[in-house]
């Protein structure tokens, strides 16, 4: 067996394990939904689109290294690095959105709450409002 063939199979083999996630992740999320609905939780809609979003994210970044493997030691040729790079934009666009859709805030802001809820997150400090008189 070849290094080629061997980073092939790697390639492979993450990106069924990628798969994997996405799937698992959301039957796992439908089942844990379902439960909720016959108990009567509330907020079973929003937990169901974060526990899906996070098998997305979990997924979607197993794909992106079995891209980045197979793109970089099996074929390092311009045009593919550049298909790949296309590949990489697009997925981390993906990544963000899902970040956002999922804590409500973008992966690069500091001030994030317990848990990723939005709702208990501190609010960023605006350093143009943050005199000593109260708002009213």
């Amino acid at each position: 067996m070849s290094f080629a063939d061997v980073i092939e199979t790697i390639g492979k083999v993450l990106d069924a394990t990628g798969v994997a996630a996405i799937v698992i992740g959301a039957l796992a999320a439908g089942v844990m939904t379902i439960v909720r609905l016959t108990r009567h939780e509330s907020d079973s809609y929003r937990r169901f689109r974060q526990q899906l979003g996070r098998s997305i994210l979990l997924g979607l970044e197993l794909l992106v290294a079995a891209d980045i493997i197979r793109t970089v030691a099996v074929t390092p040729t311009l045009e593919s690095v550049a298909v790949l790079g296309g590949i990489v934009l697009i997925r981390t666009f993906l990544s963000f959105s899902l970040e956002l859709e999922i804590t409500g805030y973008w992966p690069w802001q500091k001030n994030r709450g317990s848990g990723g809820d939005p709702a208990s997150a501190t609010p960023p400090v605006d350093s143009t409002s943050a005199s000593s008189t109260p708002s009213g």
